[in-house]
């Protein structure tokens, strides 16, 4: 008989791809992952996981316990969840990773929306960035991600998740003041080539999408600095630092002396935010209020 808990530490070790990196997410010791991974292969007769200087990888027959392993995981979440629904669950905690943007465009009105139509949910916030609260949410570490698409993020198809699209935004540029492009309706990406760019650092998912923007422009941008907070992005810019691509959302609030804010002349880079949860979960009499909630604050799609 395969222990259920053996498979989450196979997956940890899957999705993590170090021994210590799975102990870390599952609040294990190195040496509790080893020897639970051990006795998993003595239920299975099989070796799973091969280990190299570059790491820990699952063998072909690893692989075929992993497909195994997502929907037999994504099965006790839902019997959880029925159980749950079964038991009367309207109160409790759902804990809640998102990015600041996130947190104040749809994950403060959705609490808000809450508090009046299911009271007995009590939402805990916890801030990440946009790449960080979906492995967030494998590792059990959360309940909900909100987060924004990236590269290498788990697509529709991922069998370990469900995926609920939530809003799309606009990148707009914004240049100083002085720049000499200022008095256009509409910034080409491709006219900045020359400009010096602030923009935040590798591993943000916003990073990937002005990179990538200036890529489809045909040029790499020179990234002289360097921060992940948006505001802190426009002071550079109106202090003639350089020019930069910022989403719609973040501009809110900030303050914009020194610089002006144009759309984007064609097809504007985009930021895609959307709310995922392990599959099976969708519809846990706490869970499925949330993402009920996080819809309505985000408007139509």
């Amino acid at each position: 008989m395969i222990d259920a808990r053996r498979l989450r530490v196979l997956r940890a070790v899957a999705d993590h791809r170090t021994v210590t990196a799975a102990a870390a997410a599952l609040y294990l010791t190195p040496s509790a992952v080893s020897q639970q991974l051990a006795a998993l292969e003595q239920e299975t007769g099989h070796r799973l996981v091969e280990r190299g200087a570059r790491g820990a990888r699952l063998t072909a027959a690893g692989d075929i316990l992993l497909t195994h392993t997502n929907e037999v995981l994504a099965q006790l979440e839902r019997a959880e969840a029925e159980l749950a629904a079964y038991s009367g669950g309207s109160a409790g905690t759902v804990t809640v990773a998102a990015f600041a943007t996130g947190i104040g465009l749809v994950l403060a009105p959705a609490i808000a929306g809450l508090a009046r139509t299911a009271p007995g949910i009590r939402v805990r916030v916890q801030d990440a960035e946009g790449d960080a609260s979906v492995p967030m949410v494998l590792d059990r570490q959360v309940d909900v991600a909100v987060a924004v698409e990236y590269r290498g993020a788990p697509g529709d198809d991922d069998r370990r998740l469900v995926r609920l699209p939530l809003y799309s935004e606009p990148f707009d540029a914004v240049l100083p003041v002085g720049h000499r492009l200022a008095d256009r309706a509409q910034i080409a990406v491709a006219d900045l080539a020359e400009d010096p760019w602030i923009g935040p650092y590798p591993g943000n998912p916003c990073h990937d999408v002005v990179v990538l923007a200036c890529e489809y422009a045909g040029f790499e941008p020179r990234l002289e600095h360097s921060s992940d907070d948006f505001h802190a992005v426009v002071a550079l810019a109106g202090a003639g630092a350089g020019v930069a691509l910022v989403p719609r959302s973040a501009l809110r609030g900030t303050e914009a002396g020194g610089v002006v804010v144009r759309p984007v002349e064609g097809a504007a880079p985009t930021r895609r935010v959307f709310a995922a949860v392990r599959r099976g979960t969708e519809r846990h009499p706490l869970i499925e209020p949330v993402l009920d909630a996080l819809r309505a604050a985000a408007g139509p799609a």
